[in-house]
């Protein structure tokens, strides 16, 4: 008899499990069959029915990962390059090889362009320095030639105005003096100087 209370008492519980496992099996099936979402716009769809946080930022990671391209408002999808910071139009949620390959080339020409300009950026910044450098240098070599003293031009002396003739002449003036002093000094010239023979005529 108190084997039939014990099955009795157990039988409860078998059933509880039975249903548990079903319940359980099934859920397991509804995942089976159920279409995986085609782009990122579906996954984060589903993303967005999860439970708590931590599932939906976890399922928007997955969504991530497995789309790279996001869809169009008129068609398509569009892949956006963080590295050159620029939109590619795709044809499906994920590049092509075909497509991700002049993404790639793409990039290429961006990191060339980069280069150039930066090497254009860095001349003209030489160049400033340089021509500051002159600029330099010239006000240098302005401030030195300021400070070298520039001779000063002898004063000329002044030579006693003529008298004009008729006018009165004040004996022992300078003025009346240097006439006679002038023509006693031009006949003195003449004696220390005689006038250079001429040679005789051949006949």
């Amino acid at each position: 008899m108190s084997d039939v209370v014990a099955s009795r008492r157990a039988a409860p519980l078998l059933v509880a499990a039975a249903g548990l496992f079903l319940l359980t099996s099934s859920h397991a099936h509804a995942q089976w069959w159920k279409r995986a979402p085609v782009d990122f716009e579906e996954c984060a769809d589903a993303a967005e029915k999860s439970a708590t946080k931590a599932e939906k930022t976890s399922a928007l990671a997955d969504c991530n990962a497995k789309f790279a391209g996001r869809r169009k408002p008129g068609g398509g999808y569009t892949y956006y390059d963080f590295l050159q910071d620029r939109t590619f139009d795709i044809a499906g949620p994920n590049p092509t090889p075909e497509e991700q390959k002049k993404i790639d080339e793409s990039y290429t020409a961006y990191l060339a362009d980069q280069r150039r300009s930066n090497e254009a950026a860095q001349a003209i910044v030489r160049q400033q320095r340089e021509q500051q450098a002159q600029q330099l240098q010239q006000v240098a070599l302005r401030t030195e030639v300021e400070h070298i003293p520039v001779p000063v031009e002898r004063p000329k002396v002044q030579q006693a105005a003529p008298r004009p003739k008729g006018a009165p002449c004040t004996k022992g003036s300078f003025s009346c003096e240097w006439p006679r002093l002038s023509e006693g000094l031009s006949d003195l010239k003449k004696l220390f100087s005689p006038t250079p023979s001429k040679p005789a005529k051949k006949g």
